[in-house]
């Protein structure tokens, strides 16, 4: 995406310190998976990346993402700027009041704690397992209703 500047997997919101994959797996560290970003903000607005965050996962799913249950698939938002705080629970806020979902949004807020970088083999997942199934069922759609819906955001 224009603008983006880094794109980090991990883990956030838990209570036990460098928790691994197969301890967030389970569900009971409190970590949510969750992607890291550095943006700059003079090529792309907070309100961009929530577009396309609130466009390409269901916000409305408590604790699930398609195949995926459990707290740690939970949709949330850790912020670490209190005016980002304030501008996500705005929009979900107005998203909900325009029933702009069916159901009514279950994405967190939250302020942002320590983020624990996933292992090294979840790096660029997709680019690097493009032939994996989930990547191709799963991740695949995503990317391509990213290119289709949000052609004007991506890279030259």
């Amino acid at each position: 995406m224009n603008g983006v500047i880094s794109v980090e997997s991990g883990y956030m919101g838990g209570h036990i310190e460098h928790p691994t994959y197969e301890q967030v797996c389970h569900g009971s560290t409190g970590h949510a998976e969750v992607v890291r970003l550095q943006y700059d903000s003079e090529k792309v607005s907070l309100q961009d990346i929530l577009a396309v965050f609130f466009k390409i996962h269901d916000p409305t799913s408590l604790n699930r993402q398609g195949a995926d249950v459990g707290t740690q698939y939970r949709s949330v938002i850790f912020t670490y700027q209190e005016a980002d705080f304030t501008a996500c629970e705005k929009l979900i806020n107005e998203l909900n009041e325009s029933d702009a979902f069916a159901k009514p949004i279950v994405t967190e807020v939250q302020r942002a704690g320590i983020f624990y970088p996933a292992e090294d083999y979840h790096q660029n997942y997709f680019a690097n397992h493009p032939e994996q199934a989930y990547c191709r069922f799963v991740v695949q759609p995503k990317v391509e209703k990213f290119r289709k819906v949000f052609s004007k955001y991506q890279h030259s």
